[in-house]
């Protein structure tokens, strides 16, 4: 049988922890005085925290300095870290499980690659670690996708060609990168946003073990 290398980014594909980055970024902008939406949460998505605090400062034209950027990306850190304390697997999204465990039976490669600087303890918390040949986050790169190097360097630890390579995203900027590497994208979420995709479900459980076996006979 092929060998190809699954590669998952974490927020809003294996778990829903968008709900408490737009909550702690929140309370940074309430702060701030800048209205912060739901809407322009969908800004910040595949982002790094540096970059998204200044899409946040951008929206309220605010300026600030370094030492006063560097105090609320340790804040927003903070706030973010005290809600995932009780997460669990109850986190992870409806899915997935059957997808990673079909995966591991089928002697498939499996990495994460996420610009989360916390994806290790969120995988320790909901007991997915153990799936994961390779993970690259946040600490690990230096480009923030549409740059590839996330996805590129995963492939790397798995051994595996780019071509050989299929990535999970939710995020435009993800499913960009995996094109960018040369890499077959799968898009988690809405098809209008994520319509640069080669394929796109809504979320895992619209995706069956066909859809799988197709990706790693081809």
């Amino acid at each position: 049988m092929n060998t190809k290398a699954f590669i998952f980014d974490l927020d809003g594909v294996i778990v829903d922890t968008a709900k408490y980055h737009y909550l702690a970024w929140l309370k940074i902008a309430n702060q701030l005085g800048i209205e912060f939406t739901h809407e322009h949460n969908e800004l910040l998505k595949g982002v790094s925290r540096v970059r998204s605090l200044d899409i946040i400062l951008e929206l309220g034209k605010v300026e600030a300095s370094q030492e006063d950027k560097n105090k609320w990306l340790v804040q927003k850190n903070e706030d973010y870290l005290s809600y995932l304390v009780d997460m669990d697997q109850s986190e992870i999204l409806p899915g997935v499980m059957p997808i990673l465990n079909y995966l591991k039976e089928q002697n498939q490669l499996i990495a994460l690659g996420s610009a989360s600087k916390n994806a290790r303890p969120i995988l320790e918390k909901t007991g997915t670690l153990e799936y994961f040949d390779a993970i690259v986050d946040g600490n690990d790169v230096s480009n923030a996708k549409p740059n590839p190097e996330v996805f590129l360097l995963a492939a790397k630890l798995l051994s595996a060609k780019p071509e050989d390579s299929i990535v999970f995203e939710d995020s435009v900027a993800g499913v960009q990168a995996a094109n960018i590497g040369g890499m077959t994208s799968v898009g988690i979420g809405d098809a209008k946003t994520l319509n640069e995709a080669k394929y796109i479900f809504k979320d895992f459980t619209q995706m069956d073990k066909s859809f799988i076996e197709n990706l790693i006979k081809n």
